[in-house]
């Protein structure tokens, strides 16, 4: 068949599809134009509810009064067969195969000739395109691939703005997918409504007919080779060690790329008619769609492989760049992907952006800490978020709950806008609380600090009422440079904080990169485990200009007040003493010169690596004080990567052995009179928190966010009744939800929200 025949026949269909008038009718020309155009007597269209059911939607050819009628199951009939299979199916004798279901309403009894076509989206069955003969003897491959065009081109129009269905149990028109609820992981409790912004933007097929399919077999060989030539360079320079997991991954990620099958299924879709672009669309559509059929988990692990590798050679194919980042955004734009880095989320216009859902990434992970200091929504560990969402959908993310709403009806629009209202008086509520004193009900006071990391947020110091910084992520702002601060640049943003803080005290810690945080102008050797590689104080050590350069701004900065310094992830008390006496000697320096300086200096260290706990007898001498960053340090503790959803509720922030090293912290800290402050994810949840004072802990540091929460909590708390209740627990050694119910119970009897 002529290509420009197949051209012209898609360009009378979209027509059709862009057309007036009532869905329905757009529906029943594109069957009439198909079974004109292929000769065949009948012609049908089923889409697909959101529960699996099948529903005839349009044809010519079978009786008219039994659309809308027909309802078919997955796995039901040949059309159901198609769609379980995600394949076509191209028969001669249709009523003699064994998943022939006779459905007497639609007068089918004279067709034998069958072939049918599943509707891909992303590997996701839209619905099914059939066509039937009164001749028995399958169809000649020129009409099947035809065919599978065709099913290629109504996936697109489907669920595009021209041509929107919701096919829900009562068949409402609407949009194709209708509402879809996803639960997650609450990253930050924040709601968002907003529209979806695709990190990674789908590539949409402009031309799928080619005339000339010698020059897209050549545009294809180029793309490919462009894709082997960057894997080749990931390879060879990308700093991974010669061996290891990362690296065997790449080369079957390289294998994948190069397998031959594949490529002669793109080479056979092109000499089909196809153009390049729409040669790895369809073979993708395909693929993935078996896939998605397989138990074994290994082949659907595949998928990420697969879409990667399609993704980046459509890029190639049509000019693309990666990400959304450089675009333009809309009003309230909720980025979605599949994983992101935390200077990833940072290129993103701030003014625009209202949230984040990831099917990657743990409630302590790195980007979680840049969500909460951009002050968005986030949750993330939603499983195949970016196969049901589409560019612009609108979405709701409930990052109370971990709730994510895809394309929500009126109902629940107005239940999550009474939400928001409620959010809003439980805030103004809380802010009341602002300047009422941090004491329990029998006079304890509690010292309520808040994280922070970008000078934008310090406006939410003087919101909250806490009594200065905990924590103070100076890396934050190198991950938002293009290039490495150099010192007046670090001296001027340390003296804006220190200015903006007024006379509240504020504790810097010192640059915390490597891991997952990997400064843009750095170069970094690929590590097998990163968490536990060359970051924080071991790079600040081994790069002792870096580490004196950010000394020098914090000493000259901090000129007249107290400095407080504190040293991230010491796994040995050697550490400690080696940076305590870099620091000193630079700030004893200044003095003897009569330089400007600090009035005196407070030394901390942060309690994250667990080899620490059991030397706090040489640790403590060192430290003027010291803070448990329980995000790390319960990753060490579980060996649970907290960044790897598979692993990252393998542990309870309230398991026994948590609560022991935090009671020996608290226990041994008091011995040598060293203030102790919790300045992890533990300390931003009332219930949590209540724990920590019931342990002995009375200092916390947390998102600001959290801090009316937590304040309301503890001013409605009898610390003694609390301390004994939390005793109990540690005695009998219960496992975490015991422990939980418990202090909820206690909590709920004595009147105090903990949410």
């Amino acid at each position: 068949m002529p290509s420009s025949a197949k051209w012209l026949l898609l360009q009378k269909l979209r027509e059709h599809s862009l057309g007036e008038g009532e869905v329905q009718e757009r529906l029943n020309r594109i069957v009439d134009e198909i079974a004109a155009f292929l000769e065949v007597e009948v012609c049908s269209i089923y889409l697909q509810h959101t529960d699996g059911t099948l529903e005839l939607y349009a044809t010519y050819g079978l009786n008219l009064d039994s659309v809308h009628k027909v309802m078919l199951k997955k796995g039901v009939g040949l059309v159901g067969l198609i769609a379980e299979m995600g394949a076509v199916l191209n028969i001669g004798e249709s009523q003699n195969h064994y998943a022939f279901s006779r459905q007497p309403s639609v007068d089918e009894e004279d067709f034998h000739a069958f072939m049918g076509c599943p509707i891909l989206k992303e590997g996701r069955i839209l619905g099914v395109l059939t066509i039937q003969n009164r001749f028995v003897h399958p169809y000649g491959a020129d009409i099947e691939d035809l065919l599978q065009t065709i099913a290629m081109m109504l996936s697109g129009l489907l669920t595009s703005d021209s041509l929107k269905l919701i096919i829900d149990g009562n068949g409402q028109a609407g949009k194709l997918s209708g509402a879809k609820a996803l639960q997650g992981e609450s990253l930050y409790n924040k709601i968002a409504l907003g529209h979806v912004v695709l990190h990674e933007p789908r590539i949409k097929l402009t031309s799928l007919v080619s005339k000339d399919p010698e020059a897209e077999l050549k545009l294809l060989e180029k793309a490919l080779h462009k894709v082997t030539i960057s894997i080749d360079a990931l390879l060879e320079n990308g700093g991974l060690s010669s061996v290891g997991q990362h690296r065997d991954v790449l080369e079957a990620y390289k294998m994948f790329a190069q397998d031959k099958g594949w490529i002669r299924r793109l080479r056979e879709a092109i000499s089909s008619g196809l153009t390049a672009q729409a040669a790895v669309g369809r073979v993708q559509n395909e693929t993935r769609a078996r896939l998605m059929c397989q138990s074994d988990p290994f082949f659907r692990e595949r998928l990420h492989d697969l879409d990667d590798l399609s993704n980046r050679l459509l890029r190639e194919l049509v000019g693309r760049t990666a990400t959304a980042a450089g675009g333009d955004l809309p009003e309230n734009a909720i980025i979605i992907a599949r994983a992101m880095g935390p200077t990833e989320l940072l290129d993103y216009n701030r003014t625009s952006l209202r949230g984040i859902v990831l099917e990657d990434a743990g409630i302590s992970s790195h980007i979680t800490v840049i969500a909460r200091a951009m002050g968005i929504s986030a949750v993330g560990g939603v499983k195949d978020i970016v196969s049901y969402v589409e560019q612009g959908d609108p979405v709701i993310v409930d990052g109370e709950s971990g709730e994510v709403h895809i394309r929500p009806g009126k109902g629940v629009i107005k239940a999550y806008e009474n939400k928001v209202r409620f959010q809003a008086e439980k805030a103004a509520q809380y802010k009341i609380l602002r300047d009422v004193p941090n004491r329990t009900r029998d006079g304890q006071r509690i010292g309520l600090m808040v994280n922070m990391g970008m000078a934008m947020n310090f406006p939410h110091l003087n919101e909250s009422g806490a009594d200065g910084v905990g924590l103070f992520r100076t890396e934050l702002e190198f991950m938002l440079s293009f290039e490495f601060p150099d010192r007046q640049s670090q001296v001027r943003l340390y003296r804006e904080i220190l200015e903006i803080s007024k006379d509240r005290p504020v504790v810097f810690r010192t640059l915390d990169v490597g891991g997952d945080k990997l400064l843009p102008y750095m170069t970094h050797d690929h590590e097998e485990n990163p968490a536990m590689g060359w970051r924080a104080i071991r790079m600040s050590l081994d790069r002792p200009m870096l580490f004196r350069t950010q000394v020098e701004a914090l000493l000259e900065a901090a000129q007249g007040r107290v400095l407080y310094i504190m040293m991230p992830m010491i796994a040995d008390a050697k550490e400690m003493a080696m940076a305590r006496e870099k620091i000193e000697h630079k700030y004893n320096s200044l003095k003897k010169k009569g330089l400007p300086c600090p009035s005196d200096i407070r030394i901390g260290a942060m309690i994250e690596v667990p080899s620490i706990v059991w030397q706090l007898d040489q640790l403590l001498p060192l430290a003027d004080f010291v803070s448990v960053g329980t995000n790390d340090l319960m990753q060490f503790l579980f060996a649970a990567d907290r960044s790897n959803m598979r692993v990252a509720h393998r542990f309870d922030m309230l398991n026994i052995s948590v609560l022991r090293v935090i009671a020996d912290l608290v226990r041994i800290t008091g011995e040598y009179k060293v203030p102790l402050t919790i300045c992890g994810e533990m300390a931003g949840h009332p219930l949590e928190a209540l724990v920590l004072l019931g342990l002995g802990v009375r200092s916390l540091s947390m998102a600001p966010a959290a801090i009316g929460p937590v304040k309301s909590a503890i001013i409605s708390t009898d610390l003694k009744s609390l301390e004994k209740i939390v005793g109990e627990c540690l005695e009998q050694a219960e496992g975490s939800g015991k422990i939980r119910k418990r202090v909820r119970d206690w909590c709920k009897n004595n009147n105090i929200d903990v949410g």
